[in-house]
């Protein structure tokens, strides 16, 4: 037996049926807030944090193995928790000047765009997860 075996800690985070098949839930374990995710039957787990400007995975949307943030739209695989795509920050300057905002406000906004679209976007810590009886586990 290794060290990583020996201090390998199991925390229920949910029950069978409680994540639906494309589902999501946040969970809080020992001071970092992950998403455990539902994807054809299996669970997995990644931080409930983007790596782009930590918004939260469990407020966006899960199709197929893909979660995107619901803050920007950064796509990432729930399987490994790395990147698909950076944030989706198209189309924000049309939809800023159908809004009925002041000038300087729209390009206050637009800047704010450009800059958040310069930040860069990292992969994310994945969690083992296994499901004993009707339990649904992280591996810490």
């Amino acid at each position: 037996m290794n060290a990583t075996t020996i201090n390998r800690e199991e925390v229920e985070v949910a029950r069978l049926g409680e994540i639906q098949d494309g589902g999501m839930k946040h969970v809080e374990v020992k001071g970092k807030e992950i998403m455990v995710g539902n994807w054809e039957g299996r669970y997995y787990a990644i931080s409930d944090r983007c790596g782009h400007m930590n918004g939260r995975f469990s407020s966006g949307t899960l199709r197929g193995k893909v979660v995107a943030c619901g803050l920007h739209g950064a796509r990432y695989d729930i399987t490994t928790g790395e990147k698909i795509s950076d944030p989706q920050m198209v189309g924000l300057s049309a939809m800023l000047r159908q809004l009925p905002l002041p000038e300087n406000v729209q390009k206050a906004m637009e800047r704010q765009g450009r800059l958040g679209a310069e930040i860069k976007t990292y992969d994310v810590d994945r969690y083992d997860v296994i499901v004993e009886g009707d339990s649904v586990k992280l591996i810490l």
